[in-house]
């Protein structure tokens, strides 16, 4: 079986949560699935989730090399000099990362649902949507990404993994695949 979710804001890419924060068990009542990778507690956007131990190897070990799609919306104006320093590769702490691809996008794209609480807003820092795709998947990479090429990050959406997409799936739904 594989499950398709459309993960909100603040909501945790596990089950359970000794603190009492939302978690994938408050939108899915399906047993005995477990997460293809994680998504961060502030990032939203698609999550797979599977019973199958060797789909989930192929889609989540890194030495597979499967394409993640994210929207992202960054503090500031992106320029080429920042996208083409992602396109090329960076070093974090953790090593080389390098964006398979990297594409600007004009406006706020029209399938963005509102968010809840929504991002800060300042009156003199203009913002930027930023398309990336990655086909590794360390911890907050995206984020560090962006931080390190000075666009700190606002907002997160990933839009797709390997050849699963969001698509119109509605926020906090999940649908059987």
């Amino acid at each position: 079986m594989l499950v398709a979710f459309n993960k909100p804001y603040r909501v945790l890419s596990q089950f359970t949560d000794e603190e009492g924060r939302k978690t994938l068990a408050d939108y899915i009542k399906i047993k005995k699935i477990y997460s293809i990778g994680r998504l961060d507690f502030d990032s939203e956007g698609l999550m797979l989730l599977t019973d199958d131990g060797k789909l989930k190897h192929k889609l989540a070990n890194p030495k597979h090399k499967v394409d993640k799609v994210y929207l992202v919306q960054v503090e500031g104006i992106a320029k080429k000099p920042a996208l083409d320093l992602l396109r090329n590769g960076i070093t974090l702490k953790d090593g080389k990362a390098k964006a398979v691809q990297v594409k600007m996008r004009l406006k706020k794209p029209g399938f963005v649902w509102k968010r809840e609480p929504p991002i800060r807003q300042r009156k003199n820092s203009p913002t930027s949507w930023i398309e990336i795709t990655i086909n590794e998947g360390r911890n907050r990479q995206v984020r560090r990404m962006m931080a390190h090429v000075g666009l700190p990050v606002l907002r997160l959406i990933r839009l797709s993994i390997g050849d699963y997409k969001l698509n119109n799936l509605a926020l906090g739904a999940h649908a059987v695949l």
